[in-house]
């Protein structure tokens, strides 16, 4: 559902192309050296967006709502689905609905009703639309932290879960919220908690069902294809016209989406190999692009929403400085209790151990807001003769800003000392690897059981001998990971293979490219040599 009412037809009228593609390329930049030196890339796209706000002759790049709801987020919260795990989802969903539904409303009601307190002149319902607009945290900065430190993977996906599923929770509250706060400046209009309940259950349950629906019967089309190339352009185009297909029904096409992903997910197995590398290239590559231009997006939003407020943004500073403060305790105070009271009866203490505070406190610090806070922001109408406005539309937005900042600065720039000091880095690589030796394993056994079927008299030997040893090769390889290091017991055979094939296709590749530069071949029977050097070349580096 488009929370302003807006639609995709006007999408980045606002913005000039031209300044649009300067923020996508400073944005990749920034991004290269964030890799190139091992550090968050959203905290420092959003540092640079801030310094660039203040640099004279840099144009303003307004954020487009309709941009952010339509053509970033639906691709970010399916590229994120589809690498997600549903069978690690579904086992920790009891905690990931607290965070992504419970925590949603609470943090709405709470930080509404604080900012309908320290602002005499916000009325409020525009004040609750300013908690829902806040409510929910994007765990994208803190993903990519938690990856790169090793976060205990509970961890992981419980903030992960939580990302895909709290926006639809807080665009529905945001929705209904606006809805009241707009009637009231209107004679003759209103909007019933009843409605809103409605409204809410509606686009929740049309959303999970549309997209289970769409899901199953993308996978039968995407299977009758046999063509990994038609396969992936077709993956491309789902976020985008779920999430427009549900918004039409008036349903959430956040669930839409993220549903469809986990299904189509779930089922990647069925599909062909060069669709599955193909897929997972091309969402790595969007998702790095759609992010970097976000995030930059953030800090270059500080002069817009400084001159919507105009001379009261000095006063309002301090309100929203506190509300930031009131956002990050309403974390905590939902997060412990839930996870402890529940302990005083004897049934769950019976359950299991308590869980350690450790992780608790982790989740409640990783709560850093995103793009998808200011987008709904920007999307409350600003009213004129013909449309009615809400009320203190500019307040919400720059305490909108200012949370969104805060959280990301704050929090992001200490949550890596805090998984640190806590030392709730995932310590379970080994028994992973353990797994996976004794998996390829019995695949490798399977593999071979099937060779030995299929072979008969007429079966060249040297051909078989050769297969044999790729299987065992690749069983080997995962068992030698979990002794004693390189450096104890000299290269392994797999290393030792690993290298020389690399070097060996490193001189087939080398000589093809000789041959095309003399004339001798094509640049099209160059291409296809090389596919297939690069195929085999990625499997040793797996």
């Amino acid at each position: 559902m488009d929370p302003a009412g807006t639609a995709p037809a006007r999408l980045m009228t606002e913005a000039d192309p031209r300044a649009l593609l300067v923020v996508f390329v400073i944005a990749l930049g920034v991004t290269a050296i964030a890799r190139r030196y091992a550090l968050s890339a959203p905290l420092l796209l959003v540092v640079v967006g801030l310094a660039m706000s203040f640099v004279p002759g840099i144009p303003v790049v307004p954020l487009d709502p309709d941009l952010v709801l339509f053509l970033v987020l639906p691709p970010l919260l399916y590229s994120a689905a589809l690498e997600s795990s549903t069978l690690r989802l579904r086992e920790n969903m009891k905690r990931i609905s607290q965070l992504a539904i419970g925590l949603v409303v609470f943090s709405t009601a709470v930080v509404g009703i604080a900012a309908w307190l320290l602002v005499p002149d916000l009325p409020l319902a525009s004040a609750l639309v300013l908690g829902a607009v806040v409510a929910p945290p994007d765990a994208v900065a803190a993903a990519s932290i938690g990856r790169r430190l090793g976060l205990q993977r509970r961890l992981m996906t419980i903030l992960e879960g939580e990302s895909l599923l709290n926006d639809a929770t807080a665009l529905t509250l945001f929705r209904v919220m606006l809805a009241v706060a707009i009637a009231t400046t209107t004679v003759g209009t209103g909007v019933t908690i009843l409605e809103g309940l409605g409204e809410f259950a509606l686009a929740a349950v049309g959303g999970v069902a549309l997209g289970a629906g769409l899901g199953w019967v993308l996978h039968r089309i995407r299977m009758r294809l046999h063509d990994g190339v038609l396969e992936s352009s077709v993956g491309l185009l789902v976020p985008f016209a779920i999430y427009l297909l549900a918004e039409e029904l008036h349903t959430s096409g956040v669930l839409a989406v993220v549903v469809a992903g986990l299904y189509l997910g779930h089922k990647a197995t069925e599909a062909g190999y060069a669709t599955r590398l193909q897929d997972q290239a091309v969402w790595k590559a969007l998702d790095t692009l759609l992010e970097a231009l976000v995030f930059a997006l953030i800090g270059l939003q500080l002069r817009v929403v400084v001159d919507g407020l105009g001379e009261d943004a000095g006063r309002i500073l301090g309100v929203s400085l506190a509300l930031l403060v009131v956002t990050i305790l309403a974390r905590f105070v939902w997060v412990f209790p839930t996870i402890y009271l529940p302990r005083v009866l004897p049934k769950v203490r019976r359950a299991g151990p308590a869980l350690p505070w450790r992780g608790p406190f982790v989740i409640s610090w990783a709560g850093m807001r995103g793009v998808v806070t200011l987008a709904a922001a920007f999307a409350i109408p600003v009213g004129d003769e013909m449309t009615p406005g809400m009320p203190g539309r500019n307040v919400v937005v720059f305490v909108a800003f200012v949370i969104t900042v805060g959280t990301l600065l704050l929090q992001g720039l200490t949550l890596p000392t805090l998984i640190r000091r806590l030392h709730v880095q995932d310590k379970g690589g080994q028994r992973d690897v353990l797994d996976e030796a004794a998996v390829k394993q019995a695949a490798a056994e399977a593999a071979l059981s099937r060779l030995d079927d299929l072979s008969d008299d007429s079966t060249p030997q040297h051909v078989t001998e050769q297969l044999r040893t790729w299987a065992q090769h690749r069983s080997n390889g995962a068992w030698e990971r979990l002794g004693r290091s390189d450096e104890e017991i000299g290269e392994s055979p797999s290393v030792a293979f690993t290298r020389l094939r690399r070097e060996m296709l490193t001189a087939e590749r080398d000589t093809f490219v000789r041959f095309r530069d003399m004339g001798r071949i094509d640049e099209g029977v160059l291409r296809e040599m090389l596919r297939e050097l690069d195929y085999e070349e990625a499997m040793l580096d797996r």
